[in-house]
């Protein structure tokens, strides 16, 4: 049998394993062994699957996923997170959904000390879905607002799959995060101008609020500070240099602790803080040691390049095949999580795209937006779960039906992060 069709064999066998309920990690790794087996035996076989743990977590830009997941917890459990609501809820409340607003805002202020989407969408459940409930707001608009603005995460640095992506592609991580930036800040006003306007048609989903006083917004400032501190720590460190990622999200950390400590938070708490870290960090570890397994796998096939050999020699523009890209991977995102639909994908998909002359750390912003895009549609949008399981008395339509005017917004998003590259490439640029 030739190796090509091993590898067409191989990724059958994956796709099968994962819609029948296998996790990513397991499915990956089963199907790299079994394969490279098959190729050579399975002694060779083992002796590969065997050094990847190590071959591929002994690295030093690896560190920083742990930093940036733990700066996340900590936040949420040292109230940093609740504050940020409440100051944003003091100040953009008396507009038309203002709430809604109030919430994407402090969703954008938690995305700036965490890098998990499904994180952030947990936390809002909890926190701002019932406050938005009891001042009258249309259910299924609240659990939108929520499930959405927990996307945020992944775009605005830190962000985990930003870091996840620049490993695997071996491409620079301090310029993604801050590539992440600008796209970041588009979704945050395209989000408030659905909402103005779904609010503006249909004022009965979301009633005003009174109106605050000048000195009970400047009180809320001081609330504030603590994310100020690590977005200037992250953002500033990394953009002039004064620190790699891994150390400015090990400053970040210590700042954040510091200020746990100062407002005398329980040791349960930071221990619930770390052990819920070292979960997360598990899980993602786990995903990267089978993935790679499956793409040392598909190496020896041959795939890979020859798909992007076909790919770069079809007589067609490029853009037409960004378009089939960005299509294949929204549907992908109906039915995968993000993590899994990246590794899944790019051993094939980024060498074909690089092959076409788009830019590496655009092409990566664009991917995020893409994954996030499916973490909110149906059937399997993840953070509509998260929504659902934490509150099953909305049921899930309900949610997804929330979400639904935001997803016309996030095609505006994808068109201008199309359109437009050098906005999210400028700030890259200038790190020099």
């Amino acid at each position: 049998m030739e190796m090509i069709t091993v590898g067409y064999i191989g990724i059958a066998v994956l796709l099968s394993l994962v819609v029948l309920g296998v996790p990513v990690a397991f499915a990956t790794a089963f199907t790299g062994i079994c394969g490279l087996a098959y190729i050579r035996n399975f002694a060779i076989s083992a002796g590969l699957s065997g050094i990847v743990p190590f071959a591929n977590s002994a690295h030093y830009s690896l560190s920083v996923l742990p930093l940036f997941i733990a700066i996340g917890f900590l936040a949420m459990h040292a109230g940093i997170t609740s504050a940020a609501y409440e100051a944003a809820r003091v100040w953009v409340g008396r507009m038309p959904g203002g709430l809604a607003t109030a919430t994407i805002f402090a969703s954008a202020g938690f995305a700036a000390v965490s890098g998990a989407s499904t994180a952030s969408t947990a936390v809002f459940t909890k926190m701002a879905l019932p406050e938005m409930e009891m001042r009258g707001y249309n259910r299924s608009l609240a659990a939108g607002v929520v499930a959405v603005g927990g996307t945020l995460a992944a775009l605005i640095p830190p962000s985990a799959i930003l870091v996840i992506y620049g490993i695997i592609v071996e491409e620079s991580i301090s310029r993604l995060l801050i590539a992440g930036l600008v796209p970041g800040l588009i979704s945050i006003v395209v989000y408030l101008i659905v909402i103005t306007v779904v609010v503006t048609i249909r004022p009965n989903l979301a009633p005003k609020l009174d109106a605050t006083t000048v000195m009970a917004k400047i009180k809320t400032l001081p609330q504030l500070s603590g994310i100020v501190m690590v977005v200037g720590v992250i953002l500033g460190g990394v953009y002039f240099g004064w620190m790699t990622p891994t150390e400015s999200a090990a400053v970040a950390t210590i700042i954040i602790l510091v200020m746990a400590l100062f407002k005398k938070v329980k040791v349960r708490d930071l221990s619930e803080g770390l052990l819920e870290t070292l979960k997360t960090t598990a899980m993602i570890f786990m995903v990267i040691w089978g993935v790679m397994i499956f793409v040392r796998f598909l190496a020896f096939t041959g795939l890979p390049a020859t798909v992007t050999e076909a790919v770069v020699n079809l007589d067609v523009h490029r853009s037409v095949i960004l378009l089939a890209i960005v299509v294949m991977y929204l549907l992908l995102g109906m039915i995968l999580d993000g993590i899994g639909m990246m590794m899944l994908t790019l051993p094939v998909v980024y060498p074909a795209v690089v092959g076409l002359g788009y830019d590496p750390i655009w092409f990566g912003i664009l991917l995020v937006k893409l994954i996030e895009i499916g973490v909110v549609t149906p059937p399997v949008g993840l953070n509509c779960y998260v929504v659902n399981g934490i509150r099953p008395d909305i049921p899930l339509h309900e949610v997804f039906k929330g979400v639904a005017p935001f997803l016309v917004g996030e095609v505006f998003i994808v068109g201008i992060i199309i359109a437009f590259p050098d906005l999210i490439l400028y700030l890259p640029r200038l790190m020099g």
